[in-house]
């Protein structure tokens, strides 16, 4: 795992200004997450900086990333680019960074959740949704739902996501 901030400084030269400023707050929320459940407080803090390293590739990039890698992009992921960006961050976490197993699960299960979540990436997955630049109607719920019980967290953030793509006419990953 690299020295955080170097990790830092190259996140301020692949993403936008609005992304990076996303990812520290998923850093700090990561880090508070994991202290109250348990997990290791800088690899959590490590994840959730670099969760979205693939967010903002273009789609050249992510063709390169996807043959590079080996990766198949299933019927939804083919329909609903942005869905890639979780998988392909896995692979590059692990390719520049040398993440762990642990980590490359917690990123590429950040965007659609999954059952198999362990409790470090459902930490993941909720300190993206949470964290302090997020502003939509239920996050206030969510934060405090988030202190309380972190499986009644993951299922009321499914449950708003799944109405969310219904609203918005969105196919829902099987993840």
């Amino acid at each position: 795992m690299k020295d955080i901030e170097e990790v830092k400084e190259m996140l301020k030269t692949r993403l936008t200004e609005k992304r990076y400023n996303h990812s520290l707050g998923a850093m700090k929320a990561a880090r508070e997450i994991a202290k109250m459940y348990g997990e290791d407080e800088e690899e959590a803090e490590f994840a959730g900086l670099i969760h979205d390293i693939a967010k903002e590739f273009s789609k050249e990039e992510i063709e390169n990333a996807l043959e590079k890698y080996k990766i198949v992009p299933d019927e939804i992921e083919a329909r609903q680019m942005g869905l890639l960006h979780a998988k392909l961050g896995a692979e590059v976490a692990k390719a520049e960074f040398g993440a762990s197993e642990k980590v490359q699960n917690a990123i590429k299960y950040h965007t659609t959740g999954n059952i198999e979540m362990d409790t470090f990436a459902k930490i993941i997955y909720l300190a993206d949704k949470i964290e302090e630049t997020r502003t939509y109607e239920e996050v206030e719920e969510l934060r405090t739902l988030a202190k309380e019980d972190l499986d009644r967290a993951i299922l009321f953030t499914l449950d708003f996501t799944i109405q969310k793509s219904i609203r918005k006419k969105s196919l829902i990953h099987p993840d």
